[in-house]
């Protein structure tokens, strides 16, 4: 079974990833190994050494700091987890909200804040 911070550090990895619109075989050949390694240290099922993670860090442009973003509160279960308002808990994990924030910010900024307003205002209403 795979340790929690294993976990937490591959889905960090693939939220990365997912936001710079990178594929795992970019990725990958970013950092010099087969895209497989890349899949198994998303799902944890292999743990990222101290070294490549500075290489994946450097790849994606993030401090290696960043995958450890939120350890205390990282939820560790198998069975999919709802938040109170209906959304996935583990939205680092939801493919469908990484690629909505991704297009999100494509949207220039002064249309961005107003789409960001009509949201607030619909959710406020469900």
């Amino acid at each position: 079974m795979p340790h929690p911070v294993d976990v937490h550090v591959g889905k960090r990895i693939r939220h990365r990833r997912w936001l710079a619109g990178m594929t795992q075989q970019q990725l990958a050949e970013a950092v010099g190994i087969k895209f497989q390694q890349i899949q198994k240290y998303e799902t944890g099922a292999n743990r990222v050494s101290a070294s490549r993670l500075w290489d994946i860090a450097g790849a994606m442009e993030v401090g290696v700091a960043f995958f450890f973003e939120g350890i205390e509160t990282a939820e560790v279960t198998t069975a999919p987890v709802h938040a109170a308002r209906g959304g996935p808990a583990d939205l680092l994990g939801d493919k469908e909200a990484l690629d909505l924030v991704r297009s999100y910010y494509a949207i220039p900024e002064n249309q961005r804040r107003r789409l960001f307003d009509l949201a607030r205002v619909l959710s406020d209403v469900a």
